[in-house]
C-alpha cells in the first residue's frame, strides 16, 4: 500500500518555500505528490510521506473514511496531513497538500 517516493524529502521541502504546491480534493488525489506527512489516527502510522505519490487504494482509504466520517459523526478517524473545509451547506471536504502540477511535470521529464 506504500506510494511510491519521486521527490527526496528535501526537494518537497523547496517546493513548499518556493509556493509551487497546490491544495487538491481527495477524489483527485491518485498520482499526485504529497507534501506532507499523510498519517491517520490511530494508529498514528504515516501512510506517505513527502515525495511519495498517492495511488489508487491510498484515495479509496481515504473516501472510505470520508463517508464513515459523513455517517457515523463522533467516530471520524483523525487523518493528519489532510486539511478539511466546510463547504457553504455544511458538508465537510477533504484536500490534501500536493506538489503543483507543472513542478510534477518537471520531475517526469
Amino acid at each position: 500500500m506504500p506510494g511510491t517516493c519521486v521527490i527526496a524529502s528535501g526537494g518537497v521541502a523547496a517546493d513548499i518555500a518556493a509556493r509551487t504546491t497546490e491544495r487538491v480534493p481527495i477524489d483527485d488525489l491518485e498520482g499526485r505528490i504529497t507534501t506532507s506527512l499523510v498519517t491517520p489516527y490511530p494508529p498514528g502510522i504515516p501512510l506517505l510521506i513527502p515525495g511519495e505519490v498517492f495511488n489508487k487504494k491510498i484515495v479509496e482509504y481515504l473516501q472510505f473514511n470520508r463517508t464513515f466520517a459523513r455517517e457515523c459523526r463522533g467516530f471520524e478517524i483523525d487523518i493528519h496531513g489532510l486539511v478539511q473545509e466546510t463547504t457553504e451547506d455544511g458538508q465537510i471536504e477533504y484536500f490534501a497538500d500536493c506538489v503543483a502540477e507543472q513542478q510534477r511535470e518537471a520531475v517526469d521529464t
